[in-house]
């Protein structure tokens, strides 16, 4: 082993299945001054990767998990340690077998077209020890596989030490880390200290502590997963290979069986959730085994047996098959359920790859090794962004109390939206009590409580005719309210509660010259005007997508929404001059944000104002202050609604007042409460407009979403290049808006898609573009205006053609006709803005 350096390009800290791949992928990528170290001994150096089951189920509801597993996947398999099986989650209950064929219809949009359901015999022929006559069915996909991730792990390692441009120190301990300037500068271990320009923390459960070293965050928990080993099984002793049945998932009783060796492996999610802080963790020579397997607690388990004698009698019923094995290992869970993944927000330089499992280790590894060498990955991470959290979600109370209700509903059946039990009520806006007065439900975002819908808006469900659903699973966390006070606000006007949104002030001298480089649209613009604009990425996808009033000169107003508003945050913090020209301050608690949109909103605004508000005095993309009685307030016209009407911003503490001047001079005008079931969803689908995160990816780009502009501005920006590039070329998909020709199920029930099905033929061949990218549903949800149910998706051009009837979306493993109603982005509701207009 060659001396301990003084300085490297990078140090990652970890030797686990993603420090390993990480190094091996910087390596490939140029980099070739790489130090990796770990505490622990090699090729086992103790974490979770090395008491792991190792096995993969590629299908996942979210896109970003699938594709990383998919190329872990296709990594184990080139490096020759991908064993496949097959893998079979079983369904005891008609609940679970509709949950199956929602994973089917993600199967098909992600691209994993082997899976199929399969009935209970089928299950018996491909597990002839269960007894399949307490199952209903199941959904079986041939390419689950186990892997050696201990093997891969030195494979990747060794391939990186042969480039040439990695080093690799085992049994060395981190005791600290500097930072200057809020850039990390040095590492300090018990081999001495080492400057890097980057460092990764990649230690699994260890994560936090690494990250306190520097003053950041990495908001995750140890957690135990009970996994025990029977044997030696008959059966298996007949065995040629280590597995040779498929792995079973009893998913309703939150479980897992697998053949290893002559042993049968039985993990569980159905014990109490077990939570521990990093602090705990033994020391390599405290651990009786090794530190991420704690004892046995035998007490947590007596279920569990029970419910594998049921599905397995011929193994686990056999008097001669003992416990081999049994521990209490552990893994990382964060608050969302996602991993921690890119630069960490307080530190410049510091980075994370934490929370994440042998399934998608590679996939990790490759797609930030690529992030950090060239600034973007093949494979859109936002979901997983470490930038994401708020800073109440950093804190261990917060962290401990989501993972806790998490825990149970890692096999669990997990609706789109539902809402969270814990931690509810951080953050409310001033309107709170008139909401809570008016009947609202509240939903969660990033801490906010904001009305869905409101219960006191039930009479105008009759009143306007808006229909029920049968099916539970569509009606689930769905009300008809949202529909009928979407048409009260159509009909009249609509009030809204905006208090989530991320507010950033981006001042100073160089400050429109570092917006001009970050966004795409032109910001040199008069003052008063509001610009909405994208952000790119340097390959011309999509980071963000927000609005920013110009309020001075040198002064600059950055609004997003409240869920991305942190990774948007980082983004403009990284896009400061670093001569100190141009500051950004978040001034989201500072604001609070009410809407006012609809028909009446001018009658409503103008009897509270002597402010000129007619079209000609305040004309539709400006923003000024104006008075509403004793209050000055930043009125912006825009509209995420498609109607009349102003985002209307105030100090925080005088938010409850402006409700009340406008609900009581909305009185007259039948003005109507609304949730953001209308904001987000009914008035956004009707006006075709792109939300981020669902339409706009990094995946897809503006000429593909149809956001292309007639001209593109002078200056440079992220992305132009690529953007420029893309004006050019045919696109390989266009964003369409689609609507359902007939709900009806084969039960006769009207079903309602809710995001992320597949678009296929009628036929149910998948459509694929020509970047091998499937259609599927980015959003769906109701048109009420025009009693129609809306569906977004990219389709390939040759399936982009207005009134086609050619094409199907697949859900609950049935195929319902839909007809491309728009081609890009015209609005299916008042195309020619005259409303908003007005």
């Amino acid at each position: 082993m060659s001396d301990f350096p003084a300085k490297a390009r990078a140090v990652v800290i970890g030797c686990g299945i993603v420090g390993n791949s990480l190094v091996y992928h910087l390596t490939r990528l140029g980099w070739t001054d790489v130090v990796q170290i770990d505490k622990g001994p090699l090729p086992n150096p103790g974490g979770s990767t090395g008491h792991a089951s190792n096995f993969i189920f590629p299908v996942d509801h979210s896109k970003e998990m699938t594709q990383l597993t998919l190329e872990s996947q296709r990594q184990y398999i080139e490096m020759g340690v991908n064993t496949e099986c097959g893998g079979i989650e079983v369904a005891r209950t008609e609940e679970r077998m509709e949950e199956l064929r929602r994973r089917m219809a993600s199967a098909k949009s992600w691209g994993v077209d082997s899976a199929r359901l399969v009935t209970p015999a089928e299950i018996k022929e491909l597990v002839p020890y269960i007894d399949e006559s307490i199952l209903l069915g199941g959904f079986y996909c041939p390419t689950v596989s186990v892997v050696d991730s201990l093997r891969a792990g030195t494979i990747m390692r060794e391939r990186g030490i042969d480039s040439g441009g990695l080093q690799v120190f085992a049994n060395t301990d981190v005791s600290g880390m500097e930072v200057e300037h809020g850039r990390i500068r040095r590492v300090h271990t018990s081999r001495g200290a080492i400057e890097a320009e980057v460092v990764v923390i990649a230690c699994g459960v260890w994560s936090p502590l690494l990250a306190r070293m520097a003053g950041a965050h990495i908001p995750l928990t140890p957690a135990v997963h009970q996994m025990i080993d029977v044997g030696p099984v008959p059966r298996f002793e007949r065995s040629s290979s280590a597995i040779e049945f498929p792995i079973v998932r009893d998913m309703d009783v939150f479980m897992y069986e697998r053949q290893d060796g002559v042993g049968l492996e039985i993990g569980s999610y159905a014990h109490r959730s077990i939570l521990h802080d990093p602090e705990e963790i033994p020391s390599i020579e405290e651990a009786a085994l090794s530190p991420t397997e704690f004892p046995f607690t035998q007490a947590d388990f007596a279920d569990q047996m029970e419910h594998a004698l049921e599905l397995m009698p011929e193994i686990v019923g056999d008097e001669s098959v003992g416990v081999k094995y049994a521990i209490n290992g552990l893994i990382s869970l964060t608050p969302d359920g996602m991993p921690i993944l890119g630069e960490l927000p307080e530190v410049k330089g510091l980075w994370s790859t934490a929370a994440v499992w042998v399934k998608e280790g590679p996939g990790v590894g490759k797609s930030v090794a690529e992030w950090m060498v060239n600034g973007e990955s093949h494979i859109d991470l936002h979901t997983s962004d470490a930038s994401r959290f708020h800073d109440h979600q950093k804190t261990r109370a917060h962290v401990k109390a989501r993972t806790f209700e998490a825990f149970p509903k890692t096999y669990g059946i997990v609706h789109p939206a539902e809402q969270w039990a814990s931690e509810r009520g951080i953050r409310r806006s001033p309107m709170y009590a008139q909401e809570e007065a008016l009947g609202a439900r509240f939903y969660e975002a990033v801490g906010w409580e904001r009305p869905q819908w409101y219960e006191a808006n039930a009479p105008l469900v009759e009143k306007y005719g808006v229909e029920s659903r049968g099916a539970e699973w569509d009606a689930r966390w769905w009300s008809p309210i949202i529909n009928a006070e979407h048409l009260a606000m159509r009909e009249h006007a609509g009030i809204f509660d905006l208090s989530a949104f991320a507010i950033f002030d981006f001042c100073g001298a160089g400050a429109l010259d570092a917006l001009q480089h970050a966004i795409m649209a032109q910001m040199d613009v008069p003052v008063g005007r509001v610009v909405y604009t994208p952000v790119l990425s340097s390959g011309g996808g999509f980071k963000s997508d927000l609005t920013i009033m110009r309020l001075g000169d040198q002064e600059f107003r950055v609004v997003t929404g409240g869920a991305h508003g942190m990774a948007d945050r980082k983004l403009f913090v990284d896009a400061l001059p670093e001569d100190g020209s141009a500051t950004l301050v978040d001034v989201t608690t500072a604001w609070t944000t009410i809407g006012l949109w609809g028909p009446r909103a001018r009658d409503i605004i103008s009897s509270v104002t002597s402010d000129d508000v007619s079209h000609e005095g305040f004309p539709f993309g400006r923003c000024r202050t104006i008075e509403i009685g004793s209050q000055l307030v930043l009125a912006s016209r825009i509209s995420y609604v498609g109607d009349l009407g102003w985002e209307l911003y105030v100090p925080i503490e005088q938010g409850a007042r402006l409700w009340d001047v406008l609900w009581e001079a909305g009185a007259p005008h039948s003005l109507t409460a609304c949730g953001i079931g209308v904001y987000g969803t009914t008035g956004r689908l009707e006006k075709g407009y792109r939300a981020y995160g669902a339409e706009l990816e990094t995946e897809y780009n503006v000429v593909e979403a149809g956001m292309e502009r007639p001209t593109v501005k002078e200056q440079d920006f992220v992305g132009k290049e690529a953007h420029l590039r893309h004006r050019e070329e045919e696109p390989a998909a266009i964003l369409c808006t689609l609507t359902i020709d007939d709900h009806a199920s084969a039960a006769g029930v009207k079903r309602y898609p809710l995001g992320r099905e597949p678009i296929t033929l009628r036929d149910g061949t998948p459509l694929t573009d020509a970047k091998g990218r499937r259609s599927y549903v980015t959003s769906a949800g109701a048109g009420p205006s025009l009693g129609a149910y809306l569906l977004m998706a990219y389709l390939p051009p040759e399936q982009a053609v207005e009134g086609s009837d050619a094409l199907a979306v697949e859900y609950m493993d049935e195929r319902f006709p839909v007809t491309v109603s728009i081609v890009g982005a015209t609005a299916p509701f008042d195309p020619e803005n005259a409303r908003i207009r007005s």
